[in-house]
């Protein structure tokens, strides 16, 4: 690893660093400030996830247009500004539910866009054959961050109370602080652009995975820590520690999980990732049928935990693309598309899960999940990578050793 090379890395540290304590904080407050704040119900939820999820179904055109001027890094280092702009919107410009929309429209855009871009930057740092590793560093990185957002809403929401303009303000503070290490990266500076737009028959699983995604994130990120907020009453200040166990937990595994995805490859990795969903959707169905309280609660936590944990296996798509990506150009759109497509799906199952929910019960919602992914367990069966598949050519001068 060149002088250049080695101060990129520790750059994007520090940028994913500081990204991950600013998701960390909204993340870990959102649900409660919407009920208690705007007094949102379940299907009010459902509903919201609809303008949220726009900028993610919109990201394709968006990323095609910003790819026209900006390389990847200008692009992580916008969209931390837009987040950091939402995030103060949602603080202190929020006494409406449209005005709410408005700005948490703004925080998704920018959340989204970094999500199309931060993967392809991640994969020029790696050398061949450890695209995981070097993701699941940059993941540890991210959950470090999440650490430090979210233990410091825990002591300040003990200590002063749900002060949600105080803790959007620092998320604010921390996605500038994000977005200036994103703009002084300098990798792929001298490389060809990517393509505004592509759609190929070759990538057709790693679309179907995309919207798996997209249904397993959107029920878990919603209606999972709705049971708890909703209907076990838990406050601000418990969703922070759970946050920061399951970061704590992540900056362990997220390079180990990366290193797996390497030796395992794909397949198995993502195979079992749904396995393990599906028990996390029978302990959400199932958990206070069949334990008493407060037993209950504790393995919804531990659900809760555990489903956070196994997030990180998300990078195994990302690698999957570089290792049958046509081009290395091809890898930011795809991400992007991919994402298009996982919200195409993310943006009407919360209506629908929602509208479940309040007519036959929390129970449904998750037996729907889970029944989703037994099915996905089987599509990602089908994934095959030639063994001796290296993917696109890097576009770095010389590999990192």
């Amino acid at each position: 690893m060149t002088a250049s090379q080695r101060r990129d890395f520790i750059t994007m540290l520090v940028a994913t660093l500081f990204f991950g304590a600013a998701g960390g904080i909204f993340q870990s407050t959102i649900n409660n400030y919407l009920a208690e704040i705007h007094n949102f119900a379940a299907e009010g939820r459902g509903w919201l996830e609809f303008p949220r999820e726009l900028p993610g179904f919109l990201l394709i055109f968006v990323a095609g247009l910003l790819l026209i001027r900006l390389r990847e890094t200008q692009i992580a280092a916008l969209a931390m500004a837009l987040a950091a702009a939402g995030a103060l919107g949602l603080g202190f410009l929020s006494p409406t539910t449209f005005a709410l929309v408005v700005w948490i429209m703004l925080w998704s855009l920018g959340d989204h866009i970094l999500f199309a871009v931060d993967g392809a930057i991640g994969l020029k740092l790696a050398k061949r054959g450890g695209e995981g590793r070097r993701l699941g560093q940059l993941g540890g990185a991210r959950n470090l961050g999440t650490i430090i957002g979210v233990g410091l809403i825990f002591l300040l929401a003990k200590t002063l109370g749900n002060d949600f303009g105080l803790f959007y303000l620092i998320a604010a503070g921390f996605a500038l602080i994000s977005a200036t290490f994103y703009f002084r990266l300098r990798v792929g500076k001298g490389d060809p652009p990517s393509r505004r737009f592509v759609f190929r028959k070759e990538y057709k699983l790693f679309y179907i995975i995309s919207a798996l995604f997209g249904i397993r994130k959107q029920i878990f990120l919603v209606f999972g820590s709705w049971v708890l907020v909703s209907m076990h009453g838990v406050p601000v200040s418990t969703m922070a520690l759970l946050y920061f166990i399951a970061a704590s937990l992540g900056v362990i595994l997220r390079p180990l999980l990366g290193d797996v995805i390497d030796w395992l490859g794909e397949r198995k990795v993502l195979a079992a990732d749904e396995l393990l969903l599906l028990f996390v959707c029978l302990i959400y169905a199932f958990a206070s049928d069949i334990l008493p309280k407060p037993f209950d609660l504790w393995l919804l936590y531990g659900a809760y935990v555990l489903d956070l944990v196994l997030f990180a296996l998300r990078v195994a798509r990302t690698t999957y693309l570089k290792k049958i990506a046509v081009d290395a150009a091809d890898i930011t759109p795809s991400i992007s598309l991919g994402i298009t497509i996982d919200h195409a799906v993310a943006m009407s199952l919360p209506i629908l899960s929602g509208y479940i929910w309040t007519h036959w019960g929390f129970r449904w919602v998750f037996l729907l999940a889970g029944a989703i992914a037994l099915a996905g367990f089987f599509i990602c069966l089908r994934i095959r990578v030639p063994a001796d598949s290296q993917g696109a050519p890097d576009p770095l001068p010389e590999p990192m050793k």
